[in-house]
């Protein structure tokens, strides 16, 4: 593979500022379970790439499902880019990189037949099933995906990546005459098979917790002092602030790149929020993004100031940064954008014991069962809520809806756990009509004063 792209971008990058080829190889299989029912289970593999020119500050791009022909592609790719073109052509400059990437499984899910994984899964979903009479339904989904990535640009860059992937969901739904609860499970790995075999108390859960949600009584609305736990914590970062962070958004949009302003005072010296693609085995980690820049370890709030942002090349160079390793692409049919690859907050010093402390009457809130954006104000449902009153947690509630303005509510942190967890879901982030691409998020407990909390 190498020889065929370097030898056609020689022959082509006297035609364009900047060329690079990508091209991907993978199996996929996915198998489904609705209620008793297979619903779908499919084995596939795929190959295709795309090519992506720069001439005179317009983008060419072409993708395609055979890998044949590639100099013709890269032929169209520069005429469309020549089309659009009428400016200077600026990247950040980065040192070409040559690097094969191999992955080592703890078991090699290309190893197990589809029948074997079809028998565990159903296993799984007949534990949901057979939990509780008043398991109505249930769906398990399984995904596993062994992609090889092939980059090669025009600067003498040449890497191979393998990604292995892993994903299962479990959802049960209960009900109790009109009263309808669901709740999931979901876990992600790329480190191999080795962990789908051993997640039956993730199947117990997802049945115990819908269960449990049909005797919760629904949430008093009100301003509370709210407890997230580490999956809400994560998911209202990643969610809430991650995607304010991405450059992409940020130079485009003037009343927001005034908000999130370097230096800005976000939050108490106790608040560090971090975006780190290179830490080994996460979900959005990978030694280089996909443009060929080495991912590291990025700090976007730093002792409660605004440090950084996520970059891709382009980005950088239009707001005068460094390239910070987040250009990213769902697969060959899409350009790398600016995204998040594993979002998080440090460790503060605070047990969570003393979090509840004083708490008179407030709110734990836990997991995550759907939310939304725009700009900086956000709402957020809890999979699972619970009271605190005294200082101890108490009963059970239901339509924990978390509402507010993203700068306000950080503010108002007024509490970080030192038991952060990064959280590997089976979902996965959606932007620009590339989703679900693979992330990882985290945090330790958090308190925050003042949250407005709907609910009856």
């Amino acid at each position: 593979m190498r020889e065929i792209l370097e030898k056609i971008l020689e022959n082509k990058k006297n035609s364009a500022d900047y060329i690079e080829i990508r091209a991907e190889k993978k199996e996929v299989t996915t198998i489904h379970f609705q209620g008793k029912k297979l619903e779908k289970i499919n084995c596939s593999q795929q190959t295709g790439g795309n090519v992506r020119v720069l001439v005179k500050g317009g983008w060419g791009f072409v993708s395609f499902n055979q890998l044949d022909d590639l100099e013709e592609k890269v032929r169209e790719a520069i005429e469309v880019a020549s089309l659009i073109g009428k400016e200077e052509s600026k990247l950040a400059v980065i040192s070409p990189v040559v690097e094969i990437v191999k992955r080592e499984l703890d078991k090699d899910f290309r190893q197990i037949s589809l029948r074997e994984k079809k028998n565990l899964m159903e296993n799984y979903n007949n534990i949901i099933m057979k939990s509780n009479p008043l398991i109505q339904s249930s769906n398990v989904i399984y995904t596993d995906r062994f992609s090889t990535i092939y980059f090669a640009n025009s600067e003498g860059s040449y890497t191979e990546q393998e990604k292995p992937f892993l994903s299962t969901r479990f959802t049960a739904i209960a009900r109790e005459g009109d009263n309808v609860q669901l709740a999931s499970e979901s876990i992600g790995t790329t480190k191999g098979f080795k962990i789908m075999e051993r997640i039956s108390t993730k199947a117990q859960k997802a049945a115990f917790r819908a269960v449990n949600l049909l005797k919760a009584q629904p949430v008093e609305g009100g301003e509370y002092t709210v407890i997230l736990d580490q999956t809400l914590g994560g998911v209202f970062i990643h969610e809430a602030f991650g995607h304010l962070s991405e450059a992409d958004f940020l130079y485009e949009d003037e009343r927001m790149s005034g908000l999130m302003k370097l230096g800005k005072k976000f939050g108490s010296p106790r608040l560090n929020v971090v975006d780190d693609g290179s830490i080994p085995d996460l979900l959005g980690s990978a030694k280089y993004d996909d443009e060929g820049v080495r991912t590291r370890k990025n700090y976007l709030i730093k002792d409660g100031i605004l440090a950084g942002r996520l970059h891709s090349r382009e980005t950088a160079v239009k707001m005068g940064e460094e390239p910070t390793g987040n250009a990213r692409a769902l697969n060959y049919r899409f350009k790398p954008i600016v995204r998040m690859t594993n979002t998080y907050i440090e460790n503060g010093d605070t047990p969570f014991k003393d979090l509840l402390s004083g708490i008179k009457k407030g709110i734990y809130a836990k997991d995550c069962y759907g939310g939304m954006t725009t700009f900086e104000m956000f709402t957020f449902s809890a999979g699972e809520g619970f009271m605190i009153r005294d200082g101890e947690i108490a009963e059970q509630v239901k339509d924990v809806v978390l509402t507010g303005n993203l700068f306000t509510t950080l503010l108002n942190i007024e509490g970080v756990g030192n038991d952060l967890k990064m959280i590997e879901s089976g979902g996965g982030c959606g932007k620009a009509g590339q989703s679900p691409l693979p992330v990882s998020f985290g945090s330790p407990h958090l308190r925050i004063k003042k949250v407005v909390v709907g609910g009856r």
